[in-house]
C-alpha cells in the first residue's frame, strides 16, 4: 500500500458513482477538488460529516472545488444515502478497498474500520493538504476549506 503526501499528485482511478456512472480522478484535472475517504454511509459520524460538506458546499463551490466522498458502500446505498441527506456533491463506490489503499487510508479503531481521511488537491492535481481525524468528522471541513483559501 502505497501512502500519498503533501506534494504527490493526484492518483488515477475510476469508480462508480450514486447514479452508477464511472467517474475517472483525471477528468477533475484543472479544478482543485476535495477527496474524503468515510468508513460507511448512515453512521452517525459519517451522516454528520456529509451534511458538514453538504452545509458549506456553496463556498467550495464558490472556490469552484469539487467535492467528491468515497467508501466501500455499493452504488445503489450511496444513490439511498445522498437523496436521503439532500447532498449536492458526487459519492463514489470502492468496494474493495482499491482506491483506499492507491492513497494508503490507514484503518483506525484499532484496524477494525476504515479510516476517515480527507485529501485536498489543487488544480493542477497536486496534493496541497491532508487531513486525518476519525471521529472529528465536522473538522474535516473547516480543515478543507482553510486550506483552499490558503492556497487561493
Amino acid at each position: 500500500m502505497t501512502k500519498l503526501i503533501k506534494g504527490d499528485f493526484l492518483p488515477n482511478f475510476t469508480l462508480l458513482n450514486q447514479y452508477k456512472k464511472e467517474e475517472n480522478s483525471h477528468s477533475w484535472l484543472g479544478s482543485p477538488v476535495v477527496i474524503y475517504f468515510y468508513p460507511d454511509d448512515n453512521t452517525p459520524i459519517c451522516k454528520a460529516q456529509a451534511c458538514s460538506f453538504r452545509n458549506r458546499f456553496d463556498e467550495f463551490k464558490n472556490l469552484g472545488v469539487r467535492v467528491v466522498g468515497i467508501s466501500f458502500n455499493k452504488s445503489e446505498t450511496h444513490y439511498r444515502f445522498s437523496e436521503k441527506l439532500n447532498l449536492p456533491f458526487t459519492l463514489l463506490s470502492d468496494v474493495k478497498d482499491k482506491v483506499r489503499k492507491l492513497f494508503g487510508v490507514p484503518k483506525a479503531m484499532l484496524g477494525m474500520a476504515p479510516g476517515r481521511v480527507t485529501y485536498v488537491f489543487d488544480g493542477n492535481g497536486k496534493l496541497i493538504y491532508i487531513h486525518n481525524a476519525f471521529l472529528q468528522s465536522e473538522k474535516h471541513v473547516k480543515a478543507a476549506l482553510d486550506s483552499l483559501k490558503k492556497n487561493n
